[in-house]
């Protein structure tokens, strides 16, 4: 089936991100004291490790001005071993888990994915970097995060099933976080009085985390 042809209109450069299917994502963070103790609470709840421990690099795009960071809008390239993900998301909606309407692909080659944001006026706003490790229950996700301020869990699956998944991980509903990795960067930078104008390991000072 042939292609038919796309035509741009001013103001519209990124229209080819809306082409790709939507979905809703539900999610609630939370800290992690203890690496160990949280994957073995994970096993005792029926979750499979469905990835392994891998390092993850994103990268935040805007325009001049910061548009979509105005918007409660997100852009990422995210880079996670050898895979590469682009992902738009909508502004978050409020309550006790945070809902944004999710737009991803796959991305065969992330360089010239960078070439093509730059071309059509994106520019890297932030990068932050972390280690992950996905489980799986079959109905939703628990993601382990490493990361240079802190280890932290997300919850991802429908709005009753992370309430009950987190608590049977010993997770009650005031340890419930709905900022992103960029709000929880600046939180910490309040706290510690830290420099760094990205989260990755090197510019915070850090050496990755190990096993």
């Amino acid at each position: 089936m042939s292609e038919e042809p796309t035509v741009r209109k001013p103001g519209c450069e990124a229209a080819i991100l809306f082409l790709m299917p939507s979905s809703n994502e539900v999610e609630i963070k939370f800290k992690i004291a203890d690496l160990a103790a949280i994957s073995e609470k994970l096993k005792e709840s029926g979750f499979r490790l469905k990835t392994s421990r891998t390092h993850e690099m994103n990268t935040l795009y805007d325009r001049v001005g910061q548009p979509l960071r105005r918007k409660g809008e997100l852009l990422r390239l995210r880079k996670y071993g050898s895979e590469w993900l682009l992902t738009h998301k909508s502004k978050g909606g409020s309550g006790r888990h945070k809902t944004r309407v999710e737009t991803q692909t796959n991305v065969a080659d992330g360089e010239k994915m960078e070439a093509i944001l730059t071309a059509l006026g994106y520019k890297p706003s932030f990068r932050y970097e972390k280690y992950r490790a996905e489980w799986s229950d079959g109905t939703g996700d628990v993601v382990v995060d490493e990361t240079p301020i802190g280890n932290f869990g997300e919850i991802e699956g429908p709005p009753d099933w992370i309430d009950r998944t987190a608590q049977r991980l010993g997770i009650n509903t005031r340890q419930y976080i709905t900022s992103n990795y960029a709000t929880l960067f600046l939180d910490w930078k309040k706290r510690s009085h830290g420099k760094a104008q990205q989260m990755t390991f090197q510019e915070i000072g850090k050496s990755g985390p190990t096993l």
